[in-house]
């Protein structure tokens, strides 16, 4: 196992832990770049998520910004259809390139976001409906490329004026966590009977360096970052993943022409 990918995965999931998320797409990133073979490197990611957002939702739970009752319109419609988009094969162009582009369209959303409100008031009956329907779409996503999803979630709830920059991070890191668990059950029975399953056990030190990693973020999460702050993170990072992929992507179609 390269120290260097070791290294990576701890400070991915100290920066994302600090902005709510998994980060479960720069961790698909870094396995695509490090030759990992693209069909098991959902399911690695998908463990790490999990490890790192545990921790998000323990501690945003007794901070009391996490709110299950207004967030479940969107639960109640992504967890079976991220169980479902990982039970899909798909081929790794197609993988990297709607990794990358759904990444970039979020980034970009987040960023150009020139305004957060506050707002805890209950969602309507017509945004009940929106948010089923958003929920279903990010959470077959989410599943079929291998992530939790917050990073799809986080700029539809600041669209929706859902609530302040710690209520959106702690309602993504319980989307992450649930959605995470059914892709990852999805990926699991996608390659049951085959020998790829195997092929994963070589990676068990990320899972071990990301729960150190999700510790710290999740500290900082917590004590140490102002509500700004954690937005332009979110952007940053997002965007920095969105352009390491479509670069990859680019790669692999002129090399497949």
């Amino acid at each position: 196992m390269p120290f260097l990918l070791v290294a990576a995965f701890l400070i991915t999931a100290i920066l994302y832990a600090s902005v709510g998320f998994g980060g479960g797409s720069t961790y698909n990133a870094l396995l695509v770049l490090n030759g990992t073979d693209y069909r098991i490197l959902p399911m690695i990611a998908l463990v790490c998520n999990i490890i790192v957002v545990s921790g998000g939702v323990w501690r945003f739970s007794r901070s009391g910004h996490l709110s299950l009752r207004r967030l479940l319109p969107f639960l109640v419609t992504s967890i079976p259809m991220a169980w479902f988009g990982g039970r899909l094969l798909i081929s790794e162009t197609a993988f990297v390139g709607l990794l990358g582009l759904a990444l970039l369209l979020s980034g970009l959303r987040l960023a150009l976001e020139k305004s957060i409100v506050h707002d805890s008031a209950d969602p309507a009956g017509s945004q009940y409906v929106s948010s089923g329907i958003a929920g279903a779409g990010i959470g077959f996503l989410s599943g079929l490329v291998g992530i939790g999803g917050g990073i799809f979630l986080a700029p539809v709830l600041y669209m929706m004026k859902w609530g302040g920059p710690r209520q959106i991070a702690a309602a993504c890191s319980l989307f992450i966590l649930a959605n995470s668990l059914s892709g990852l059950a999805g990926q699991v029975m996608k390659l049951h009977g085959t020998a790829l399953l195997s092929l994963a056990l070589p990676y068990w030190p990320l899972p071990l360096a990301v729960l150190i990693g999700g510790q710290a973020g999740t500290w900082l999460a917590g004590y140490g970052l102002k509500p700004g702050i954690i937005k332009r993170l979110t952007a940053i990072l997002i965007l920095y993943v969105a352009a390491r992929l479509l670069i990859h992507w680019f790669r692999l179609i002129v090399n497949g022409a």
